[in-house]
């Protein structure tokens, strides 16, 4: 595919400011506008010199050639199913809204009915290009683990599941399924989704999650086992140095799901 003429970026919090500054950098030739909240428009168009919409329609309008999502799982409801049935191909990054069957569902069909293409990126994951094709012939166990300082996991259900400030060693407060752990911890929700789609899905995915307070950074795990052989990979990931709370990593996969699609040669 040719380098796309306008590309517009659901969502312009510290990742989508960051793909905008990455991939204008990398592909000159492209018109850039967003989606956002009214009220942010004026002031993120003079620091972007990008053309900002408060209204997908309207946004649409401008005939986009692609779409990247970096709002967040409502923008995945919302938003991303009228860009589909219009013909035009989306790169999601909040993928873990892809739990829930009914958002699938409208996803499949609203993509369907145009023959438009949604892409999903692997976040702060990696891999699962091996676990895909390992798939293909058969893979018999997928298990994620999360592991993560406890103060990184104030404010989420693991509160009630551990004592995070008495842990004197790391603790195991949830093991269960991808789509439980989607549910029970959205902000973890896009990486055990990009898990459970390259692999078993969501209800064969065992997901492990980890407070550990000899950890000093998030970690996360890989162990698939199937015909193929083994695989293990373990990341650890630096933050976004626009927002400590978004992985780098995440942010990259996206630039490069776009990238990707404008190479001449690429995997």
């Amino acid at each position: 595919m040719r380098e796309p003429a306008r590309l517009a970026i659901l969502g312009m919090g510290a990742m989508g400011q960051s793909c905008l500054e990455g991939l204008r950098e990398r592909l000159p030739q492209t018109q850039f506008a967003f989606l956002e909240r009214e009220h942010r428009i004026h002031r993120l168009s003079e620091e972007t010199s990008a053309q900002g919409f408060s209204d997908v329609t309207e946004l649409l309008d401008w005939q986009p050639d692609l779409v990247v999502e970096c709002a967040g799982h409502s923008a995945v409801r919302d938003a991303v199913p009228e860009a589909l049935r219009r013909g035009v191909d989306v790169v999601v990054a909040s993928l873990g809204v892809l739990g829930d069957n009914q958002v699938k569902m409208t996803l499949d069909e609203a993509a369907e009915s145009s023959g438009a293409r949604l892409t999903v990126v692997s976040g702060a994951i990696g891999g699962l290009d091996a676990l895909r094709a390992g798939m293909l012939a058969g893979v018999d166990s997928v298990v994620y683990e999360g592991r993560k300082p406890p103060s990184a996991w104030r404010g989420s259900a693991a509160e009630e599941l551990c004592a995070l400030a008495q842990l004197e060693h790391a603790e195991v407060f949830f093991e269960g399924s991808a789509r439980a752990a989607a549910a029970q911890f959205p902000k973890n929700a896009n990486v055990t989704a990009a898990v459970a789609l390259a692999g078993v899905g969501f209800d064969s995915t065992v997901v492990r999650l980890i407070a550990d307070p000899h950890a000093k950074e998030n970690s996360h795990t890989v162990d698939v086992e199937g015909a193929f052989g083994r695989l293990r990979i373990v990341l650890t990931n630096h933050p976004l140095p626009q927002n400590p709370k978004t992985s780098w990593l995440a942010a990259l996969s996206v630039q490069e799901a776009v990238l990707r699609r404008v190479e001449a040669i690429g995997f």
